[in-house]
């Protein structure tokens, strides 16, 4: 029994400890201070955190910390250096101080902060302790608002009335330095000292305001009617400045729609050349064509008349070959066998010389031609129709020139079947002869009218031929010589000399003229025939 009550006290002693320790807790916000005192010399400040108060032995204190707005009025008009009454209200925010506020050793050195000018010292912070200890704002309000007042009547009689409301800053600044002096012992720090009104007995700030309004009414009329002025400079400055850009702006229009201008001329100039250049390459081209069409005419022509020259050659041959096989039925052999040679050779250089002579034209006319080339490169209009005329020409004249060889060659066929029967009638003696050359005479008598209009028939279908080299009697040149080489080719292939035969013939009518007249038995004259 006695163990429990001891266990039971134990545990009594133990819950009173705990609770006396427990009621020892204290924890301070950051706004406000409590100062633990009793044991030590030196109070324990706690500020925004906790401690332990140790029961029956120490004491806790509360400090506001927060700021503390103070209204700060003059309750009546205060004369100002003027003497001119003024009623001022002013707001102050203050704060007490601890010891964490201060800035200042104990050597009066300013410690380093945010705000070197707070020179707050230890016993500044010790004096806000004794002063100001578990008071309310109310008391602290009450106990500060007749110090900043009569600090703030002091620097009103120090001030004029324009000063006082041209500048409340500078007035609460020196309201503020001036209270400081005497807060500075109480432990109070002044934050701010803001002024928030200003009133005079006989309304002249009223006054002044309309002074100042009439002067500013003033500045304002002349402010604008110098803006005006400055906006009418400026507006006639801009017109002259649009006006200097447009007409430098149209003058460089005119400039580049002249260089445009001067451009479009040189290129059409330069447009105009190679049109030109190329219209006359052309035509050089197009005559150049033109000229080879013509001659390649000229020579399917030439070619064509040829075949036509060697079908009628062929047709002369059959016609040859059936008068051999006629004259073949009356002559010998032998001497049928001897004349075919000969005549086969004769055929044969004749066909040569025909060749050579052929030849010898187409190279006359390659020649002719490339000369007319040549000629056309340095005069192109006269050139192009020298070239016509001579391609159209030489086509004419080889066209008569075939005709002509072909009745030349039925000619010399004609002939030689003659002379091929004259052989075969050698036996018949002179008469006979004699009559085989009045028949070929005959038939060379016949057939050059042919030979004529054969050559000269090519040319009656040309309107006109433009002669060039001066030598116009050419053309009647080549009908003649055409016709007497027939007469050659005659004597070549038969061996039959017409001149010779003409001659012969008038020799011998000449002498029957000569010969005298006998008079018969009647007294007549006669001759014999």
């Amino acid at each position: 029994m006695e163990i429990n009550i001891g266990i039971i006290a134990i545990i009594v002693l133990a819950i009173a400890i705990l609770a006396i320790l427990a009621s020892g807790y204290v924890k301070a916000s950051p706004n406000k201070a409590y100062i633990i005192s009793g044991i030590k010399r030196e109070p324990k400040v706690l500020i925004g955190r906790a401690g332990i108060k140790i029961p029956f032995l120490e004491k806790k204190d509360e400090l506001i910390l927060k700021q503390i707005s103070i209204d700060i009025k003059t309750n009546g008009y205060i004369p100002t250096k003027d003497f001119i009454g003024v009623d001022i209200d002013a707001v102050a925010k203050v704060r007490v101080l601890t010891q964490r506020d201060v800035t200042v050793n104990a050597k009066g050195e300013v410690v380093a902060g945010a705000d070197a000018n707070k020179r707050i010292t230890t016993e500044m912070a010790n004096a806000a302790m004794k002063n100001f200890l578990n008071m309310n704002e109310d008391q602290i309000r009450d106990a500060l608002t007749d110090s900043l007042q009569g600090n703030m009547r002091e620097i009103i009689g120090t001030q004029c009335l324009k000063e006082l409301c041209n500048d409340r800053k500078t007035f609460g600044d020196e309201v503020q330095a001036k209270a400081q002096k005497d807060m500075n012992a109480l432990g109070i720090w002044i934050e701010s000292c803001n002024i928030q009104k200003i009133e005079d007995e006989n309304n002249l700030i009223t006054a002044l305001g309309q002074d100042n309004m009439s002067q500013i009414q003033k500045d304002a009329s002349v402010a604008k009617a110098q803006a005006d002025r400055d906006v009418a400079i400026a507006r006639a400055q801009a017109q002259k400045d649009a006006n200097d850009a447009q007409v430098i702006a149209e003058t460089e229009i005119a400039q580049k729609q002249t260089e445009l201008a001067i451009k479009k001329a040189e290129l059409k100039k330069e447009s105009d050349i190679k049109k030109a250049e190329a219209d006359a390459a052309y035509k050089i081209q197009e005559e150049e064509q033109r000229k080879t069409v013509e001659i390649t005419t000229a020579n399917a022509n030439l070619a064509r008349q040829e075949k036509e020259l060697e079908l009628k050659e062929r047709e002369v041959s059959i016609k040859e070959k059936a008068l051999e096989a006629e004259v073949k039925k009356t002559a010998e052999a032998n001497k049928y066998a001897a004349q075919q040679k000969a005549d086969a050779e004769q055929y044969e250089r004749q066909k040569r010389a025909e060749a050579e002579l052929f030849e010898i034209q187409r190279q006359a006319e390659a020649e002719k031609a490339k000369s007319e080339a040549e000629r056309f490169a340095k005069e192109q209009a006269a050139e192009a129709v020298k070239a016509a005329g001579l391609a159209e020409a030489s086509a004419v004249a080889a066209k008569g020139k075939a005709e002509a060889e072909a009745i030349q060659a039925k000619a010399e066929a004609e002939a030689a079947g003659i002379l091929k029967k004259a052989e075969a009638m050698k036996q018949y003696g002179d008469a006979a002869r004699q009559q085989m050359e009045l028949d070929t005479l005959k038939v060379y008598f016949e057939q050059l009218p042919k030979i004529a209009e054969a050559v000269a028939k090519g040319y009656m279908n040309v309107d006109s031929i433009k002669m060039f080299g001066g030598d116009s009697s050419k053309l009647a040149g080549d009908i003649m010589t055409t016709v007497t080489q027939v007469t050659d080719g005659i004597k070549e292939s038969t061996g039959l000399d017409i001149n010779e035969m003409l001659a012969k013939g008038f020799a011998k009518e000449k002498a029957e003229d000569a010969k005298p007249v006998e008079k018969n038995d009647t007294g007549n004259d006669y001759q014999e025939v």
